[in-house]
């Protein structure tokens, strides 16, 4: 399967983004891409850097923008992953990724778990936790884990989708670095983020891939002194190996080829499914074992 991860920098507007966006899903699209995968919140800036009500209004955009991705979708015959905001009623709002089959139909949604509270990552504010589980949506391609951003810290929501028989994990993502922070502190931040997701790949027996802003996004608000989104975008393969992996500091489209059947002969190899001890588990639902 030929795959396209589109790793962008915010251009200043919601139009700017939506037509760099459909010309670099055209782009993809003509180079053979069967399925494309879009960043977290990808029509906007990432305006979770601090707490301010007027941007709920951006959520009422999600249906205009869920038909002109799906007509994007059918255009290219593509199945294409999608990061929105959503609101569901007054007072609930979720971060979303849609997920479009190659005739612009609607596969699936999932509904972001995780949600972080951090400085200048203040998503508690704007995001309900997700209700629809961690289903893996199935596809023309074949099922996939479609998980967002925080959500990768957690082997549980990884594995959940395995069990379900996810043929792969998909991330879309905004993730970066303060500039004040050391040289070494960002190395760490970003080696674990790689870290924890190619262990996704290997203790699965799956793809995994993210797909990450990039760029400097200062605060519209005034408050805090901004994001260096740090890209370095990536697919693993089923054994961990790495198939693709961005720069960090330049807007790309990502092409590369994953092979399903790869997942068979690996977990024929290292049957780590095979020998979970699921009957000694059930300290896992516990917060802490004190």
């Amino acid at each position: 399967m030929k795959i396209a991860l589109l790793q962008q920098t915010y251009k200043g507007t919601k139009q700017e983004m939506i037509e760099s966006t459909r010309t670099m899903i055209a782009k993809a699209a003509n180079s053979g891409a069967q399925l494309v995968a879009l960043q977290e919140l990808h029509t906007r800036e990432y305006f979770c850097q601090s707490e301010n009500p007027k941007f709920f209004d951006y959520a009422n955009d999600f249906n205009s923008d869920v038909e002109y991705f799906a007509n994007i979708a059918k255009t290219h015959r593509i199945v294409l992953i999608t990061s929105l905001f959503e609101k569901r009623t007054a007072g609930i709002y979720h971060n979303t990724a849609v997920v479009f089959d190659t005739d612009g139909t609607i596969a699936g949604k999932y509904r972001k778990m995780h949600i972080p509270d951090d400085p200048q990552f203040y998503e508690k504010f704007y995001f309900t936790p997700g209700d629809l589980g961690f289903e893996p949506i199935q596809t023309s391609l074949g099922k996939l884990g479609v998980l967002i951003c925080w959500d990768q810290w957690y082997p549980e929501a990884a594995r959940l989708m395995a069990l379900k028989g996810a043929q792969m994990l998909i991330y879309p993502t905004a993730i970066g670095w303060f500039d004040e922070d050391s040289t070494e502190e960002k190395q760490r931040q970003k080696e674990a983020w790689i870290a924890v997701q190619r262990g996704h790949s290997v203790a699965n027996g799956i793809p995994t891939m993210a797909i990450n802003r990039v760029g400097f996004e200062s605060d519209s608000s005034g408050v805090g002194e901004g994001i260096r989104f740090w890209g370095s975008s990536f697919i693993f393969g089923a054994q961990g190996e790495q198939i693709a992996l961005a720069s960090e500091n330049k807007e790309e489209l990502i092409l590369a080829e994953i092979d399903l059947a790869r997942s068979e002969e690996v977990r024929r190899m290292w049957p780590f499914l095979r020998d979970r001890r699921i009957e000694s588990y059930q300290d896992i639902l516990r917060r802490f074992c004190d």
